[in-house]
């Protein structure tokens, strides 16, 4: 982490005693007190035990003073009606807009800048560090570790989490219904997939996502074969790096370019790579670039990038191949 423990104490210790105290200390909009008779709009069924990734998590009372750490998590919160208890997300958390982003980083975060914000609530994902959420226990702050998704069942469970711990069960249970129900329509309208091969990229150096990834496993219910599985035994990594003559031999049916974002690809960008004039995908015009978001979050907008490769595949088979 970017800062001591013992650093962190007295400013915990501080907002403590102006919230025991005097009610609410003055201060920055990071500082302010959100008050005992805040509305956040949750249901009163406290306390509440939620089994995370980190066990069985006593939640004591409605959180009221939430940080997410997690862009996932974040995206959920919002959309389980959570939101009027963030108070504060981290600086890869861009969606919605109306998230209160900060300059905290979820993989490096400084410990007195949480504290800051006096959570009664943190939620974290796998990239936090693992002395993170000790950290925030000693100082009486109840964490929650929500790691990336392995299969679509991690992913509504994690809804589900999320929405008791806040308070919003019904709400998160309505929302993983209809995001299930999408995603069950999307996988059975794809067109048939047997014989169509993808190629999922994460990065321009060629880095993919195997079958045994989140992402990977979504394509296999689509029916797709995974060109990054082969590599992916061999090298005993689910994200493998491939090589321009391995793509080129592979030669997938669809491109699905992840690093948009990151990196500016795009299908202008792949077809000036030297010898992939030769894959089927650049050739037919299949090379799909993608919210970088969306490819690689696991929460309530997956049926969004789903329903993307879901059309570029229609395109495929309408293209007779």
């Amino acid at each position: 982490m970017a800062s001591k423990r013992s650093g962190a104490v007295p400013v915990v210790a501080a907002w403590v005693v102006c919230a025991v105290l005097a009610g609410g200390c003055g201060g920055s909009a990071g500082e302010e007190s959100s008050g005992a008779a805040r509305s956040t709009g949750a249901q009163a069924e406290f306390p509440v035990t939620v089994r995370a990734a980190n066990g069985s998590v006593r939640v004591p009372h409605v959180p009221r003073r939430v940080v997410s750490l997690s862009p996932t998590a974040t995206e959920t919160l919002f959309a389980i009606g959570a939101d009027r208890q963030v108070v504060a997300v981290d600086d890869q958390s861009n969606y919605p807009q109306e998230a209160p982003r900060t300059d905290i980083s979820p993989s490096q975060p400084n410990l007195e800048s949480i504290a800051r914000y006096r959570p009664d609530l943190v939620v974290v994902s796998d990239t936090s560090p693992a002395d993170l959420a000790g950290g925030l226990q000693k100082l009486g702050v109840t964490v929650l570790s929500e790691p990336s998704a392995q299969k679509l069942d991690d992913a509504y469970d994690q809804i589900g989490d999320l929405g008791l711990a806040t308070g919003h069960r019904e709400e998160a249970e309505r929302v993983v219904e209809r995001m299930r129900s999408r995603m069950e329509r999307l996988f059975a309208a794809a067109p048939p997939g047997s014989g169509l091969s993808v190629y999922h990229e994460l990065q321009p150096d060629l880095y993919a996502a195997s079958s045994r990834t989140f992402i990977g496993g979504v394509y296999e219910r689509l029916g797709l074969r995974n060109v990054a599985d082969a590599a992916a035994r061999k090298a005993g990594s689910d994200y493998p790096q491939l090589s321009s003559e391995y793509l080129v031999s592979a030669d997938p049916d669809l491109i699905v370019l992840a690093d948009t974002k990151c990196c500016h690809q795009s299908a202008a960008t792949v077809r000036r790579r030297a010898g992939w004039g030769e894959i089927a995908a650049v050739r037919n015009g299949d090379v799909l670039a993608v919210d970088t978001d969306l490819a690689a979050r696991w929460g309530p907008r997956l049926p969004q990038f789903v329903a993307q490769v879901v059309a570029d595949l229609r395109q495929v088979r309408a293209d007779g191949r």
